[in-house]
């Protein structure tokens, strides 16, 4: 069975990363979702990318906030791709984590992702690119949602024309 594995720092994480887990549940697309710190609890994370990979994740998401070296830790432990997802928090706001995360070392590689709930979502959307790549029934699914999006683009569109066109001819 191939799945995404979302991995948080803490359990206050919870809250921006259950979008991640919403887009991937949307799609039909498997996955794990667990707390496991990069610093609190180094073994619990190792032991748990060696089980992941062995029941089959294909990808993982690593979010953390702060330090945010959780990415880093587990594109370390893995060959898998790393997506990750830097969290406010802490005196920088959000910023301590995006550096943390974007900056890895050669042959380390993470993706990274914006921050928050933005950031949560696009991970899911990146992951099921990737297994989309060995997956035709996904990728059409993705096809099929990036269509959507560009005719609500055009329904937002027309809605606004509308009401310039009113404006317009109240004017005139």
């Amino acid at each position: 069975m191939k799945f995404v594995s979302i991995l948080m720092g803490s359990k206050s994480d919870y809250e921006v990363m259950k979008e991640s887990a919403k887009i991937l549940e949307k799609f039909g697309v498997a996955h794990e979702l667990i707390i496991t710190s990069a610093l609190r609890s180094p073994n619990r994370t190792k032991d748990y990318i060696q089980n992941a990979e062995s029941k089959g994740a294909k990808v993982f998401i690593a979010a953390a906030g702060m330090a945010a070296c959780l990415a880093g830790v587990v594109a370390s432990q893995t060959t898998k791709p790393v997506i990750g997802v830097p969290l406010k928090g802490g005196a920088m706001d959000g910023l301590d984590a995006m550096l943390s995360t974007i900056q890895m070392p050669s042959g380390i590689p993470v993706a990274t992702m914006t921050l928050g709930k933005a950031g949560a979502v696009n991970s899911a959307y990146l992951a099921m690119q990737i297994l989309a790549i060995e997956d035709e029934e996904l990728r059409v699914k993705l096809l099929e949602d990036r269509i959507l999006k560009a005719k609500k683009v055009e329904t937002d569109s027309l809605d606004v024309e509308l009401i310039i066109k009113d404006n317009l001819c109240k004017l005139g």
